[in-house]
């Protein structure tokens, strides 16, 4: 979170429309407190929507189905999808490109001492949703949260260092609750609740690069050279390999989804954790970009730890002043030199040399950050969730019908869709 704007996880927003809730221009604010009533009854998402989320999951349903099925990518839709292949014993294989599980959910244990989310950090659900995502019974919740309640906070336009009052920071916490996980991560939580029970049906190095369903059977090649069988297949990567075309189908895709899927923005991004001596700067710094977003924020807020760890986060086309740097450590001095401008060089000098740096925007088998389901059309969302011949299913964030934001909505749209996929 930037500038007295709550923050989210590492995903994007179709036409900027609202930048984020997370970096916002004061006179925005402003406009919003003027209009309060009426944004209270529009903007029903995220911890606003909890009366959107589904009385049950396919967790507490049972199939019955005979035929086999293929879940192309081990994201946390995937990994939700294939939780309940497993309890209802279909036999499936989970096809994952990289050598790893859990797709932008990361965690480090090295940098400090506490575990840093190095994708998806925030939960900007209401915490209830937490039970619904592991099918849980129940409002008490297990996990411990940090309320997102921002104390200090200021923006930076690239000359002028500015503190931002503090009833701004009250107004956004009020407008958009969020939290924290205070002693683990999104990783644990779906490797804990979710990945454990399937993880030993992931098939790693496999990168899918043809989905034949032109047959009665599903064929699925992967650039190994590999081909699998199935009556069903269930998709679940990123937009962003989606919309590069790496995976060819067969029939082709159709017109009106192609367009709808080239209209959702996915912005190229970085996020890193840098470690100083000292804790110099306030909870969080919103910096003006022309697209995207960007901000710097405090990753240590309110947990149990002694390290001090910056985080920062830069999503749309301010992106590219760091892709042209040569290296991960000239990145990392360039935000250095930005935090010196504003801090008069305590940054350089409490710099303790350690440092996480992800690149999102340009892993091969991500090609961006996040996406926003909720600012999408209705007409649209229901395009995408349409199997293609009942035959390939598709799920992940962008795919949310419950209008969750993040990690939630992922898992839900990897529940939706394999119910669909288990009944239609």
């Amino acid at each position: 979170m930037k500038p007295g704007v709550n923050q989210r996880d590492l995903r994007t927003e179709p036409n900027d429309k609202y930048s984020s809730m997370k970096f916002f221009h004061p006179l925005i604010i402003l406009v919003f407190i003027s209009f309060n009533f009426c944004l209270s009854g529009c903007f029903n998402w995220a911890a606003r929507a909890e009366n959107k989320l589904p009385e049950e999951t396919a967790l507490q349903k049972t199939y019955n189905y005979e035929g086999k099925v293929i879940i192309v990518g081990a994201g946390a839709s995937g990994l939700a999808a294939a939780k309940v292949l497993e309890q209802n014993n279909v036999e499936y294989i989970i096809l994952e490109a990289t050598d790893r599980y859990g797709g932008r959910l990361k965690k480090d244990t090295i940098l400090a001492d506490f575990p840093i989310d190095v994708g998806a950090e925030w939960l900007h659900s209401a915490p209830i949703t937490l039970n619904k995502l592991k099918g849980k019974k129940g409002a008490r919740i297990d996990e411990e949260l940090i309320p997102y309640h921002l104390d200090s906070t200021a923006s930076w336009d690239g000359k002028k260092y500015k503190p931002d009052p503090h009833w701004q920071n009250n107004f956004m916490y009020n407008f958009l609750p969020e939290s924290k996980f205070k002693t683990s991560t999104w990783y644990d939580f779906v490797n804990e609740h979710i990945a454990v029970t399937v993880k030993h049906k992931i098939k790693f190095n496999s990168p899918v690069s043809a989905i034949d369903y032109s047959d009665n059977k599903v064929v699925v090649k992967t650039t190994n050279r590999e081909i699998y069988i199935a009556d069903r297949v269930l998709v679940t990567v990123s937009i962003g390999v989606l919309k590069s075309n790496r995976i060819i189908f067969k029939p082709e895709i159709d017109e009106e989804r192609k367009k709808i899927i080239e209209s959702i923005t996915f912005h190229p991004g970085i996020k890193a954790a840098i470690k100083f001596s000292e804790k110099f700067y306030p909870d969080a710094i919103n910096c003006k970009v022309e697209n995207g977003e960007k901000g710097f924020y405090d990753m240590a807020f309110k947990k149990n730890t002694q390290d001090n760890v910056l985080g920062f986060l830069c999503a749309g086309n301010e992106t590219q002043k760091y892709y042209s740097l040569n290296s991960e450590q000239e990145i990392i001095s360039k935000l250095l030199e930005e935090l010196d401008q504003m801090f008069d060089g305590k940054a350089t000098a409490s710099y303790t040399g350690d440092y996480i740096l992800e690149n999102w925007g340009q892993h091969e088998f991500t090609k961006g950050t996040w996406t926003q389901a909720f600012q999408e059309k209705k007409s649209d969302l229901e395009v995408l969730n349409l199997p293609l011949d009942n035959k390939v299913y598709f799920a992940g964030e962008i795919y949310d019908t419950y209008q969750q934001m993040g990690v939630p909505g992922a898992i839900l749209s990897g529940y939706y869709a394999v119910d669909k996929l288990l009944t239609d």
